[in-house]
């Protein structure tokens, strides 16, 4: 008999480099899913994890193994460390994303790091992890994979987003769950900040003191990826390639670089909420607290823009891989073909009993 209640962990590394979101979550399935958040925190990255982190596309195959592996052991503290913390018992399983070192399912590539069976031995849990990899193999972007989480749990909102490295954002569209990524946010915004010694621009006060550049802003706007029917999804490779080097040829001051990279990231938003104007759209990740971006998102959207509570704005993509590690252990669907663009719905993801 399949279960009706679980208790786990989910465990989330996004490409902002934030450190690792952990969070102890109930869920219950009475027909419909229901969840708690009993406990959540995130850990920093240490200096040197935060460095060779940001090394990752910068390393062959090889190198990626062995830091896989000391990854693993890393991230394995932090998980015993949040269980002994709150002092956990009687979980289910953990669900852990672990952290993308390489994404580019064009050419039928994806791995994350921190996903290896060592996980399970370590914890001495449960793991159900990895859940890109299938997809992929099925012709899928193996991204976004919130949006099952958006459509089982957030269904009373018309559009779900999450600010993050990246904007994404899940909806309806003729009773399919569409998602794709939007655009970048965290990860240029905070690339510019370091450039004057922070490591983010708190509130978004050096944006709001900068000049919109109508010379960028356009060049920004007019990227070959906004043109591109969903699916589609962007990686760390593509901001190096595409936007750094785009935005480092005006050799403009960094407040006017953020000023203007924060009016791209609205209007880009914008131009998707604008095909359903008036209508809510929860807003999570932690570009939430940029007050001016979401000023401006506010200023040029006719939608009703909803801010949950701290919770769920910080765990949101924790509390779903751990929805989507649930699924997994019933062998429901938690990968949207509609989604993604694999062949088929599927459930994915590796599962590693202890």
């Amino acid at each position: 008999m399949i279960k009706s209640n679980y208790s786990v962990i989910g465990v989330m590394s996004g490409t902002s480099l934030d450190g690792i979101d952990l969070a102890h979550i109930d869920f219950e399935f009475d027909n419909l899913w229901t969840f708690k958040i009993n406990n959540a925190e995130t850990i920093p990255y240490t200096n040197f994890w935060y460095t060779k982190l940001s090394n990752l596309i910068n390393q062959d195959l090889n190198s990626l193994k062995v830091i896989d592996k000391d990854y693993t052991i890393y991230l394995s503290k932090v998980i015993n460390n949040f269980i002994k913390k709150f002092q956990l018992t009687h979980i289910h399983a953990i669900c852990s994303h672990g952290h993308t070192a390489l994404h580019q399912p064009d050419k039928g590539l994806t791995y994350q790091i921190g996903n290896l069976k060592q996980i399970a031995d370590l914890t001495q849990q449960n793991v159900v992890c990895d859940f890109r990899v299938q997809d992929v193999e099925l012709g899928g972007q193996g991204a976004p994979l919130v949006p099952i989480g958006d459509q089982v749990l957030f269904s009373e909102y018309n559009f779900c987003i999450n600010l993050g490295g990246f904007a994404n954002i899940s909806f309806e569209s003729h009773n399919n769950r569409i998602a794709f990524d939007i655009c970048p946010v965290n990860i240029v915004l905070n690339y510019y900040s370091k450039k004057i010694g922070l490591d983010f621009d708190a509130n978004g006060n050096i944006a709001s003191e900068g000049q919109v550049n109508l010379s960028l802003l356009h060049d920004l706007n007019t990227l070959d990826f906004y043109k591109l029917e969903p699916p589609k999804s962007l990686g760390l490779e593509w901001v190096n390639s595409n936007v750094i080097p785009l935005i480092d040829r005006y050799q403009l001051q960094v407040k006017d670089i953020l000023r203007t990279v924060v009016e791209h990231i609205a209007i880009q938003i914008n131009s998707i909420l604008k095909q359903k104007p008036k209508t809510s759209v929860l807003v999570t990740g932690g570009g939430v607290y940029n007050t001016f971006l979401m000023n401006r998102l506010k200023e040029v959207s006719q939608n009703e823009i909803k801010i949950p509570s701290k919770e769920i704005i910080e765990y949101k993509e924790a509390l779903i891989f751990g929805l989507l590690g649930v699924l997994k252990l019933r062998n429901d669907i938690n990968c949207l073909a509609s989604v993604t663009g694999a062949r088929r719905n599927h459930s994915s993801g590796k599962i590693y009993l202890f």
